[in-house]
């Protein structure tokens, strides 16, 4: 007899996500089921919600349930999964991996070409249980505040972005402060960076990467970001770049005021295509790293930096049941939000 649970699913192709019961999945050889706790609303699951063309492309088999950022307990294993405890808490890694490919052989399964997404291609968080394979499963301390961990995904994001680059004593500029952005500007003052500066058009977001302990944050719509520089004493210009927004003057921006050999990171996706400025990019040596995902090692690099003191609570700007997910997504739709975090606790 099949059991039942909640999920929000996105039932069709179109706008929108409903609260239905599915059945309980059930793990096989190698799969853990977790029983969720908190749950943290994604960007991802925004595009899905509005059904724009990126979910369109993506979402290819509704109805499915969806979410990705999450922690919980260990409720049950398959078999032939060892070394794990009922009970015990975790989150997961949201890219499963082929484990056959040669990025996976060599330990870079962020670039595996045959990753399987939860959430996406299959049945994500945002349920009472998710069923994922024993190598995707994170043990997570008992000391770490599960609203945070909630959105450790997302935090993977930020990590592995900005500790591409060293940062002690370097000068970077952030652009985008949407929730990734700012928890990467956290990361870049805790890793020793010596100023650090965030762009964006959207006064409520910058005020939150303010509370995250920016140098400045800068609205430039109203604000010449080369005075700021001037005041910050970068007179060179920045050391390290992380683009966030995908947005193309952001990109061209950043490109002009990095100083001759810097070094960007890229993780904001181009909507719908960047034009690169070249001769920026050639003439000042200019270093650009494409970034997807987490490292494995940067969900160990989150619980140390938490644990060190890195304080995200600033971040999280809403709290719901997730029978009401709708204002959650209303939150996040308004751009008057940080992390969102859904309690499906009983």
């Amino acid at each position: 007899m099949k059991e039942w649970m909640d999920a929000i699913v996105k039932p069709a192709a179109g706008p929108g996500l409903e609260l239905r019961q599915v059945p309980v999945p059930v793990p096989g050889p190698g799969e853990v089921l977790i029983k969720i706790h908190k749950t943290a609303i994604c960007g991802t699951d925004v595009h899905i919600y509005n059904w724009d063309p990126w979910a369109a492309e993506h979402i290819t088999h509704p109805p499915m349930t969806i979410g990705h950022e999450y922690v919980g307990e260990i409720a049950a294993m398959g078999e032939g999964v060892t070394g794990l405890t009922i009970g015990q808490r975790v989150s997961g890694e949201g890219h499963i991996t082929c484990h056959r490919c040669r990025n996976c052989h060599t330990g870079n399964i962020q670039w595996c070409k045959n990753t399987n997404s939860v959430g996406v291609d299959r049945d994500g968080a945002f349920a009472e249980y998710v069923c994922i394979p024993q190598t995707n499963v994170i043990p997570i301390d008992e000391s770490l505040d599960e609203d945070v961990v909630a959105f450790f995904d997302a935090f993977g994001n930020a990590t592995h972005t900005a500790l591409m680059w060293n940062l002690v004593g370097e000068d970077v500029l952030i652009t985008g402060a949407g929730p990734i952005g700012i928890i990467a500007s956290g990361i870049c003052k805790y890793a020793g960076a010596r100023r650090v500066i965030i762009t964006d058009l959207n006064d409520y977001r910058l005020d939150l990467a303010r509370k995250m302990g920016v140098d400045y944050a800068v609205n430039t719509g109203r604000e010449d970001l080369k005075e700021v520089m001037a005041k910050a004493g970068l007179t060179e210009g920045f050391d390290v770049g992380l683009e966030m927004s995908g947005n193309a003057a952001a990109f061209r921006q950043m490109c002009s005021v990095m100083r001759n050999g810097g070094k960007i990171s890229l993780l904001g996706l181009g909507k719908p295509m960047v034009e690169v400025p070249m001769n920026d990019i050639i003439c000042k040596g200019l270093t650009l790293q494409g970034i997807y995902g987490r490292k494995m090692d940067n969900w160990h690099q989150m619980s140390y930096m938490v644990q060190g003191g890195l304080d995200l609570h600033p971040v999280i700007t809403h709290r719901f049941h997730y029978t009401d997910f709708e204002k959650g997504f209303a939150a996040m739709n308004s751009g008057m939000s940080g992390k969102v975090v859904l309690d499906w606790t009983k």
